[in-house]
């Protein structure tokens, strides 16, 4: 199936889904935890079908499209993922002597970081990290310019950067 297919049919609904569903569950997983990324997910695919007739292959590709839903959909869960970020921060976990990436993570900082940015500096750097999308996908999925993609994900990662340096680990 090629990106400027018309979402209409069930059959072509049903490729979409099998061609896109895992790197959705993979993103909201990673926003939401693996417990209410099936649910998220699921909704993203029924929020599509029901809406897969306004699809407009003209204004973006079906992937982006995707990842807007679930963005949007996430973002109704936003207080939930705070939450869930600043119970990270809180959790005293023993560091583990292999890879400065495990000590950031484990450490709970990296949870503590990610709940103080601003939702779209949040939701920018988690599509792109977890969803592997590029500016323009970003850009499509919110509904913003690719120019406050990247300036969004500039702030994101000068406001993580404290945390993200070896220094930061270091006991």
């Amino acid at each position: 199936m090629t990106e400027a297919t018309p979402v209409t049919g069930v059959e072509p609904f049903t490729e979409v889904h099998d061609r896109y569903f895992p790197a959705v569950y993979r993103y909201v997983a990673g926003r939401l935890g693996a417990q209410t990324a099936e649910d998220v997910a699921a909704e993203t695919f029924l929020v599509a079908y029901d809406r897969r007739k306004t699809f407009d292959a003209g204004r973006g590709e079906v992937r982006a499209w995707l990842f807007g839903i679930a963005t949007n959909l996430v973002s109704r869960h936003r207080r939930k993922e705070a939450r869930h970020y600043r119970a990270l921060a809180r959790i005293e976990v023993p560091r583990p002597v292999e890879g400065h990436e495990n000590r950031v993570v484990m450490s709970g900082q990296l949870g503590k970081a990610l709940s103080r940015l601003t939702s779209g500096e949040r939701d920018v750097l988690l599509l792109v990290a977890l969803a592997d999308l590029g500016y323009a996908e970003v850009a499509e999925a919110l509904g913003i310019s690719p120019g406050t993609v990247g300036s969004r994900l500039t702030r994101a990662r000068k406001k993580l950067a404290p945390v993200l340096s070896p220094e930061a680990t270091d006991e």
